[in-house]
């Protein structure tokens, strides 16, 4: 039991040291106390749909992908699949090889590794990987550059994921196709939207997401839309949720095309691929 009424009772006091949120010494100070918060609120988010999931099935399978240091998978390991999904496994992929080999230390120094797996993988190949299972129930994104979100995206729709949680980065790939075809697209007011470099930027940040919600509602999954509150280290913030909910997909899917075109964005129409067209 922890002395830090902050922490949770059930929560592995190494596991914080090692993820800096306690020193060496067990103790925390004011920036600790914020990550700590900030991973319970995460948490908050997660672990409804881990227990819709595990009423359904006792081996949850939950893939992160972009893991990094995986500290979003050991948190859920600690506090949610060691006690009541043991039978279940958390899968994090990352192209870096020295932090999948710290991730699987780890692991192993916790007591951790029967229920979790580390892979050298990116996300699109992690997509047709034999090293993953057929079923997933979760799929996490946290910060994932650039279209790496997409991937994601990708593969949960493929493995037809029950939840898909993201919070998307560094959405560069539309904003840069919105500014080369910006003058052919001038002759529309909307353009001005996006007409200046900055605005560029920030409008093709935001278009990227609205794409995203509109491909997973078009199939047939229920999306939500929140702010992770506290994340001071991005001006992003914004949590994608989505579940599968087999929702009528028309009305998103027709949405989704008809914004393409208005944002002259129809090039990366396979990119936003929506269920009709998956179903054609």
């Amino acid at each position: 039991m922890s002395s830090h009424p902050e922490i949770h009772p059930d929560q592995s006091i190494e596991l914080l040291k090692h993820l800096h949120i306690l020193t060496r010494e067990g103790k925390m100070n004011q920036d600790s106390r914020r990550k700590l918060k900030q991973v319970y609120h995460l948490y908050q988010f997660i672990e409804p749909l881990l227990t819709e999931a595990l009423a359904t099935r006792p081996d949850v399978q939950l893939v992160d992908h972009g893991a990094g240091k995986s500290y979003l998978g050991f948190i859920l390991y600690d506090l949610f699949f060691k006690t009541q999904a043991s039978a279940g496994k958390i899968y994090g992929v990352e192209t870096r090889d020295e932090l999948v080999a710290t991730s699987r230390r780890l692991a192993d120094k916790l007591g951790f590794s029967a229920g979790m797996r580390f892979y050298n993988l990116t996300v699109a190949e992690s997509i047709t990987s034999e090293r993953l299972p057929e079923h997933i129930d979760i799929v996490t994104a946290l910060h994932a550059c650039n279209t790496a979100t997409d991937d994601a995206i990708r593969f949960a729709l493929e493995k037809r994921a029950r939840h898909i949680v993201l919070v998307p980065c560094c959405q560069a790939e539309v904003a840069a196709v919105m500014r080369k075809n910006k003058q052919q697209s001038l002759k529309n007011s909307i353009t001005e939207l996006w007409r200046h470099p900055i605005h560029t930027r920030e409008f093709g940040s935001h278009a990227t997401n609205v794409l995203r919600c509109l491909q997973l509602e078009s199939h047939g999954y229920q999306v939500s839309v929140t702010e992770l509150v506290g994340w001071e280290h991005s001006m992003k913030n914004e949590l994608i949720i989505a579940t599968y909910k087999d929702l009528p997909r028309r009305r998103p899917a027709e949405r989704l095309a008809e914004l393409l075109d208005t944002l002259g964005l129809t090039e990366l129409k396979s990119r936003f691929f929506d269920g009709d067209s998956a179903a054609a």
